[in-house]
């Protein structure tokens, strides 16, 4: 009896072993997994065939023997890429967010306008975004502040503030007292303690402002640790070596923003410029978006008398957004009282491929709010043009340099000081799941200036914090995924 009770004993014993090694054999389900895909990762170099395994809004598996999910999309023969980072994107609105997911953008930061105040601009957004947003903390907006007694807010997204206050108000055009000044610095520092990603200029958009006045906000951004992010005073080589000489005498560091107009006709001295300044030890990056004319509101100041110099245009290479019309003397003189976009036509191609080439200037679209569906089409089509017109059709870069501009580089721009960049622009175990899928055989932009809000063919699925947000090639309309992106996560 006690032999056979010994024998069962044992007989359950091993049943127990088998099944706890059974269990310890069985693969673990997630909740997502893109089954097959070519996940390329500029990252880390991860060019290959993979599964990835989504859950809670992070990538939790990688793996060439496939993973098990409660639900799996296949994705075999796509591109699996990390989500792109567009560090200038003026479009903030839901419906300028959108087009931007359909062109693979899962993060879209204003950091060159910016907004002031900072707190109430993140507290609007809150939960009403498709893509993961942010901003610097606008030296403009400060400047309208203290010179004006305006709060302008997101200037791009809301002109109606400074408009009201003429074409020559002194938050533009008129240099600032030391009180002043010493008013704007402590405002830039309630900004960036309620989490801006920097300090944003547009210098040329307020020509009162001496280049002392730069200076001190650069010092103010130099202290806090963080970048600024510069619309150059003017166009041209001798603005862009003006904002690099302040910043290298505040130690600040920086980034030239659109560097294809900033430039304009001096790009290869530009970017000799730039290279010589970083092999000196300069923490100095700059950006490009592939076209060939730039975007901005006719009643700012960028258009005061002298404008034909600065741009380096007259009155017929201007278009007037809503319409489309090229400009004249009278038309632009009309619609400058009254105030809208308008398109300038000031860049040549192989000015704008020179910076596209480079390898240390990232892509950014600069992409301006769509009015009742016209602007500029970069707002719509930035990334797959370039993956499309500049890698694919032009062999201009390889892809996989193409993706590192549009998200690595953006996000190491950013890491350092901003802890949320630390798992976006890659696909690793642990990153956030925001993911660019698309077809690189068919990969293309379609805005154009006649039609700019067509959204660009190609990109299969975007997923924004493991949400679709785009998905077989449709815009899910109410998906809201987006989180803030601070100094300080919350």
């Amino acid at each position: 009896m006690t032999i056979m009770i010994a024998g069962r004993v044992h007989q359950l014993l091993a049943c127990v072993l088998l099944l706890a090694a059974a269990c310890a054999r069985s693969e673990p389900t997630y909740q997502l997994v893109l089954r097959g895909g070519h996940v390329m990762d500029p990252a880390s170099g991860l060019d290959s065939i993979r599964d990835v395994a989504i859950q809670d809004g992070k990538i939790v598996a990688m793996s060439a023997e496939p993973l098990q999910g409660i639900e799996i999309v296949d994705v075999t023969g796509k591109v699996v890429a990390p989500g792109f980072v567009d560090l200038h994107a003026h479009g903030q609105t839901v419906g300028d967010m959108q087009l931007q997911a359909r062109d693979g953008v899962t993060t879209a930061l204003d950091m060159e306008s910016g907004v002031y105040p900072v707190a109430q601009w993140y507290a609007s957004l809150e939960g009403a975004a498709p893509l993961n947003y942010g901003a610097t903390v606008s030296h403009r907006g400060t400047r309208f502040a203290v010179l004006n007694g305006v709060e302008i807010g997101h200037w791009p997204t809301n002109p109606g503030k400074v408009a009201a206050l003429g074409l020559t108000p002194d938050g533009a055009n008129k240099p600032a007292s030391p009180t002043q000044i010493d008013s704007m610095t402590v405002l830039l520092r309630r900004g960036l303690a309620d989490g801006a990603l920097g300090i944003g200029f547009g210098i040329n958009y307020t020509p009162g402002a001496t280049r002392e006045e730069i200076a001190a906000m650069f010092r103010v951004a130099q202290a806090a640790g963080v970048t600024s992010f510069v619309h150059t005073r003017a166009f041209g080589i001798a603005a862009i070596r003006e904002a690099i000489e302040t910043a290298r005498e505040t130690g600040a560091s920086l980034q030239i923003v659109h560097i294809g107009s900033s430039a304009i006709g001096d790009m290869k001295e530009t970017l000799a410029l730039i290279d010589s300044s970083r092999a000196a030890g300069m923490d100095l990056t700059t950006e490009v978006y592939p076209y060939t004319a730039a975007s901005t509101l006719l009643q700012s100041a960028m258009f005061n008398p002298g404008w034909q110099q600065n741009l380096r245009i007259d009155y017929g290479d201007i278009a007037w957004a809503a319409t489309g019309e090229r400009l004249t003397k009278q038309s632009f003189e009309k619609y400058r009282k009254q105030g809208g976009w308008v398109i300038m036509h000031m860049m040549k191609d192989e000015n704008v491929e020179r910076a596209l080439a480079h390898p240390n200037v990232m892509i950014a679209s600069d992409g301006v709010p769509f009015v009742n569906g016209k602007g500029h089409p970069r707002g719509a089509g930035t990334f797959a043009r370039v993956l499309g017109r500049y890698s694919r059709e032009k062999l201009m870069l390889p892809l996989m340099d193409a993706l590192a501009k549009m998200t690595i580089m953006p996000a190491r721009r950013l890491e350092r000081y901003v802890p949320a960049m630390r798992t976006k622009g890659r696909l690793g175990v642990g990153a956030d799941a925001d993911i660019a899928i698309f077809d690189a055989t068919t990969v293309i932009d379609r805005a154009t200036f006649a039609e700019p809000t067509m959204p660009s063919s190609g990109i299969t699925h975007v997923l924004v914090n493991g949400t679709f947000v785009v998905r077989n090639g449709q815009l899910i309309a109410d998906a809201r995924p987006g989180k803030p992106v601070r100094v300080h996560q919350e």
